[in-house]
């Protein structure tokens, strides 16, 4: 018995003329792990929330969703709130009262649990999900990781039979990622709960994978073991988001069995070529040119007499770079980030942006053609009922000539982000990718010498992570400077000029890509993982393609 069916499901949002999804048909039994893909805006989400009454998006519908053979509107909403968890892309968004241990009890008490039950399973959960150093903290002084265990914990305290997930490692550091899947497929593996996640990252659930489901324009392409989706994709734009060993694997004549992980990726590659120390091409190295981004000794803390969150922060950032911030989270990145752009100031040090100190640029003059900021959360931009009408607040306060030029721009931009067909859309309405592009036109729209990304590539497909590398190098190229904090190992090494590692509230190294990511182990490219022994020097697919199109074994 398949424990959701869903059958011929077509939904379309209101004033939409193309529906969401269409025509989608597939069942998950019992104790598997899907994985759905597919581009940015292909209805992934939109699916999702239709395995939930309470979260079905208002539209037309047609078709069913059966859970158990029932079908689902059918289901009590005590049943659904029990049996069916859900965990969401952004944490904070879903946690609801002050502290640990009340989070991982709220939904118990809702739903009317005895006080001994609920202790016992508050007391499981924070053992089995190693809480119970930080069981007594305020929510608000977590890390995005700690935040969404705690999440993924509170709804694992009603003993689901399905977990449902929606992106959510989005905004996790690559570690602490790593981690939570981990947990993921061992409550997979352990309790034989059904797992239903969304997720950009697949390099990781991918091998976990029993089936994985690709959507395109909201509509089933494949729904099969990830090996075949693997092979069968890779003639498709979507091919660029799947996992490193398998597009080796395809682009290299799909020899033997294909690898998913790291360790099957070593051995296939030991198996049919041999080492060398090839020449692999280096990225070119940018001139040396005046510095535009500057801080020296920088030191901030958010409270007078709380701890240090930047500690002696000194950095400079050349013109026309593309520079990447990594790290973990909690490190202070993102704080770096809003002292660097004027909206939080040090107690110590100072910025210098061109030349000048930031303390004394006018805000009128400091968001006028020289700043442009991208938040890591791109609904704060949002103000308008459409993404139009947010673009258009760009327009205001100028002169007929410049509104004209500014049209202009504004054309240029809708065709680089790829946003044309969401322009009458509510941005809130948007699915996250979508979200992330509407906000990057409106700060584009700026034309920034200087522009500030917090997680630009969160939510966005592997097809239009290229895309978007596009947009940064015109922009580069133009001598408009890019400085970014980044989870998104893969996308830095591809594109960056120089990576950053941040730690413990500053810089402790910053060198050119491929020197920062050769000989890491954790902080480098799942390519460099697979492909060391044989290719020291490669850190992305393209060069252990080259590497073992030069090198194949003999007989």
């Amino acid at each position: 018995m398949a424990l959701l069916e869903i059958k011929n499901l077509t939904f379309a949002y209101p004033d939409t003329q193309k529906p969401a999804l269409e025509n989608v048909s597939f069942s998950i039994e019992q104790g598997e792990f899907v994985v759905i893909c597919g581009k940015s805006g292909c209805g992934k989400s939109t699916l999702l929330r239709h395995f939930k009454t309470v979260l079905t998006p208002y539209g037309k519908r047609e078709g069913g969703i059966f859970f158990e053979e029932k079908p689902l509107e059918q289901v009590s909403m005590r049943t659904q709130a029990g049996q069916i968890g859900y965990v969401l892309q952004n944490p904070d968004n879903q946690l609801v009262t002050d502290k640990v241990w009340h989070e991982l009890a709220f939904g118990m008490e809702n739903m009317g649990f005895d006080q001994q039950t609920i202790r016992l399973r508050v007391a499981e959960m924070a053992s089995f999900f190693g809480i119970q150093n930080w069981f007594h903290k305020d929510v608000e002084t977590l890390s995005g990781g700690q935040k969404q265990l705690l999440n993924l914990a509170s709804v694992m305290a009603m003993q689901p039979k399905v977990l449902v997930l929606d992106e959510p490692t989005s905004q996790l550091d690559p570690i602490a990622a790593s981690d939570f899947l981990a947990t993921i497929r061992k409550i997979n593996l352990d309790l034989g709960i059904t797992i239903i996640i969304i997720e950009h990252r697949l390099e990781e659930v991918f091998p976990m994978a029993d089936k994985v489901l690709v959507l395109e324009n909201g509509k089933k392409i494949f729904y099969d073991k990830p090996q075949m989706v693997g092979k069968a994709l890779a003639d498709n734009d979507l091919f660029l988001a799947m996992p490193s060993p398998v597009q080796v694997y395809n682009a290299t004549g799909q020899i033997g069995d294909c690898p998913l992980t790291v360790c099957e990726g070593r051995n296939w590659l030991e198996t049919h070529y041999i080492p060398a120390n090839i020449p692999i091409p280096i990225s070119e190295k940018k001139k040396k040119s005046d510095v535009v981004v500057q801080a020296k000794e920088v030191w901030f803390r958010y409270e007078k007499d709380g701890k240090d969150v930047v500690k002696d922060l000194s950095m400079q950032v050349n013109r026309g770079e593309l520079y990447c911030i990594l790290g973990g989270n909690g490190t202070g990145k993102s704080t770096t980030l809003s002292l660097l752009c004027g909206i939080r100031h040090p107690y110590r040090g100072k910025i210098i942006l061109n030349g000048r100190d930031i303390r004394k640029i006018k805000e009128s003059e400091l968001y006028n053609h020289f700043l442009g900021v991208l938040p890591q959360n791109p609904q704060t931009l949002f103000v308008g009922d459409t993404v139009q009408e947010d673009l258009n607040e760009m327009l205001t306060d100028c002169s007929a000539q410049e509104k004209k030029r500014r049209k202009r721009v504004m054309e240029q931009v809708i065709e680089d982000t790829e946003i044309r067909h969401l322009l009458n859309m509510h941005p809130y309405d948007l699915s996250g990718g979508e979200q992330q592009r509407a906000a990057l036109a409106k700060v584009l729209l700026l034309e920034p010498q200087i522009l500030l990304l917090d997680e630009p590539t969160k939510g966005l497909d592997g097809f239009y992570k290229h895309k978007l590398a596009g947009i940064f190098k015109k922009l580069t190229n133009r001598e408009i400077t890019i400085l970014m904090v980044s989870h998104d190992i893969e996308f830095c090494a591809s594109y960056g000029d120089t990576c950053a590692m941040f730690f413990d509230g500053g810089i402790v190294t910053a060198c050119g890509a491929r020197e920062f990511f050769t000989g890491n182990c954790f902080y480098t490219t799942v390519a460099n993982r697979m492909a060391r022994n044989l290719f020291p020097t490669a850190i992305t697919v393209k060069d252990v393609i080259e590497g073992c199109r030069a090198n194949k074994r003999q007989g």
